[in-house]
């Protein structure tokens, strides 16, 4: 198991992670939904959707894996770093820095 001293570090192998466009795709597509559940569970105060929002996100985000990648997610290695790469991947797609 790969050990990282940082973030800076982990994120380049992250992003190996996931090289395949459409494993890209479905966790960007993944993510949308998850803050779309966030907002739900803020609009009508129920922290029930806060699980769909967990759910969304890491199964669009797997099938990518699991189909596409043909490797385990990060997720099972580096849980904290993982959860950090898919936002900052999430936002550099939104920016440009990675191509969608």
């Amino acid at each position: 198991m790969s050990r990282f001293a940082s973030f800076r570090e982990f994120y380049p192998f992250y992003l190996g992670e996931h090289s395949h466009r459409t494993s890209r795709r479905l966790h960007f597509v993944g993510s949308c939904g998850a803050l779309a559940f966030v907002a739900l569970a803020i609009v009508q105060r129920n922290a029930w959707w806060l699980l769909a929002a967990l759910v969304c996100g890491y199964a669009f985000a797997w099938v990518g894996h699991f189909f596409f990648e043909k490797n385990r997610p990060a997720t099972f290695r580096h849980p904290f770093y993982s959860f950090a790469g898919d936002w900052v991947m999430f936002k550099d797609i939104l920016t440009g820095k990675i191509r969608f």
